[in-house]
């Protein structure tokens, strides 16, 4: 089953869900904050999407870390700012069994889900 990960109030889940929703697609959401999420995990998407793509460095909580921290950041560090910070991970990340993909468009999600 498709699973879409990601934290429950941010506006662009809500858009991913809605799209989801409405296109009839069964889908599990994944919050990371409420559910967890396992270090291999975490390991493994930054293994197949680039630990660069997977941090979310747009976020408030990405600009609230020390300058030293933002400029020494690599995929050990990031791993771990992730596990210990949830928000730090891009999203929504869509899980289709075959393959992740990071954030949402319309357009990506209807040609993906296109089966």
């Amino acid at each position: 089953m498709i699973c879409l990960y990601g934290i429950k109030n941010c506006d662009t889940i809500k858009k991913a869900r809605k799209w989801l929703d409405e296109a009839g697609i069964e889908y599990r959401f994944h919050d990371y904050r409420v559910d967890g999420l396992a270090r291999s995990q975490l390991e493994a998407w930054a293994a197949e999407l680039g630990w660069e793509a997977l941090l979310n460095r747009r976020g408030t909580t990405w600009r609230a870390q020390p300058d030293e921290v933002k400029n020494s950041i690599d995929e050990a560090g990031a791993i771990d700012l992730m596990l210990a910070q949830p928000a730090m991970i891009k999203r929504p990340l869509l899980d289709t069994g075959d393959a992740r993909h990071l954030g949402f468009r319309a357009d990506d999600y209807a040609r993906l889900l296109a089966n």
